[in-house]
């Protein structure tokens, strides 16, 4: 059994410590996780890039806000999330946002995937590790109640289209992030927004 309460008291970190923990493992040459080659090093720094820029572009929306605003309870989001994983840069900025929007609401931490195995396991997509996974847990921390992973759908039904046309890893990348970078964080806001109306509705 996961112990959601004692993962994120214990090993919870607040997006700024979460970003200074990825920064410092890479001015030592590592990643977050076992595997610290050049390749992992560069998906980092890439996405120490890309976590900024949606930090500093994206704004939540008049559909995100909303659904925020008629949230009465109080939640944990409990994140598991690594530094070198793509969509994680390109999303767990949006998580950010939602925190600090209502930080009454909402009680934001991030796990690291590799150092937590039983949970990731738990929170299989497809039957893969895929982060990063947002749990919505009660205010307690004991239970899970709605869970969101590891892209958009429609961008997952993408992937799949394209892993089909070729198995090269950076084509494969290139084409995830030019669909982010076009999209604006706008389908995973309403998919987001589509989690919170659904809380509120339990």
């Amino acid at each position: 059994m996961v112990n959601y309460r004692e993962i994120f008291e214990e090993q919870g970190m607040d997006y700024s410590t979460y970003r200074q923990l990825v920064d410092k493992l890479l001015a030592e040459g590592h990643t977050t996780g076992p595997d610290s080659s050049e390749a992992m090093l560069h998906y980092s720094k890439m996405n120490v890039q890309r976590m900024s820029r949606v930090d500093k572009t994206a704004s939540l929306n008049t559909e995100l806000s909303t659904a925020i605003d008629q949230i009465k309870g109080n939640y944990k989001l409990l994140v598991i999330t690594e530094g070198w994983c793509g969509d994680a840069a390109q999303i767990i900025p949006i998580f950010n946002k939602i925190a600090l929007a209502a930080p009454d609401k909402f009680e934001l931490k991030f796990v690291l995937r590799d150092k937590n195995l039983p949970l990731i396991d738990a929170h299989l997509t497809n039957g893969g590790r895929a982060i990063p996974v947002l749990l919505v847990l009660d205010k307690t921390g004991e239970n899970v109640l709605a869970s969101w992973a590891p892209r958009p759908q429609v961008l997952q039904a993408l992937l799949k289209e394209w892993k089909k046309e070729t198995t090269e890893m950076l084509v494969i990348a290139e084409k995830l992030h030019g669909w982010y970078a076009k999209d604006k964080t706008q389908t995973t806001q309403a998919e987001l927004s589509g989690l919170l109306n659904q809380l509120e509705d339990n």
